[in-house]
């Protein structure tokens, strides 16, 4: 373990078995379907990947990068998008693939975007929720894990860009990120 995690929330086998059952759920819903995944960069592309991966469905990938963090721990409000799709979504099924929803806030503003491009469809797939944080209600048809309002870090999720690369998810001690 990181000599910066409290502790681990889940574990590189708790993870494939929370993904497992998530892409369990969406062959199911989306059987016979094509499907655009949208990975959310940067904090999704690990779970993205290994999602993907899992889907029996015909899938093509695209990526978007919209963010309202900065560096900081707090959601600013403000959504930038910095990177739009490459495909057409019109008429097509779009599963958004989250890291982790929080406020609402940019998922809420993906989703909206997303219809008024008219896409036959649009899911979100979030690895995890942290419903106590929210300010914008917004469904979420696939949620892998709710947890609890602490600052959490690996599998993709950072802090300051840091801590992405470990294979299991913790809690970042305090004093890291309250400096």
């Amino acid at each position: 373990m990181h000599k910066d995690i409290e502790r681990i929330l889940f574990s590189k086998e708790d993870i494939d078995g929370i993904v497992s059952d998530m892409a369990e759920r969406i062959n199911n819903d989306f059987a016979g379907k094509e499907i655009i995944a949208v990975v959310v960069l940067k904090g999704s592309i690990m779970f993205g990947a290994d999602l993907v991966r899992k889907l029996s469905a015909d899938t093509s990938i695209d990526f978007i990068q919209a963010s309202s963090y900065g560096f900081g721990t707090d959601s600013t409000g403000n959504i930038k998008i910095k990177k739009d799709l490459d495909f057409d979504i019109e008429g097509k099924h779009v599963l958004i693939i989250e890291d982790i929803i929080d406020s609402g806030r940019t998922l809420s503003l993906l989703k909206k975007n997303f219809k008024e491009r008219n896409a036959a469809s649009v899911s979100i797939a979030s690895l995890l929720s942290k419903p106590s944080r929210r300010v914008i209600d917004v469904e979420i048809e696939y949620i892998g894990a709710e947890i609890p309002d602490e600052f959490v870090v690996g599998y993709g999720l950072d802090y300051a860009e840091k801590y992405r690369g470990l294979e299991y998810i913790g809690i970042l001690k305090r004093e890291i990120y309250s400096k």
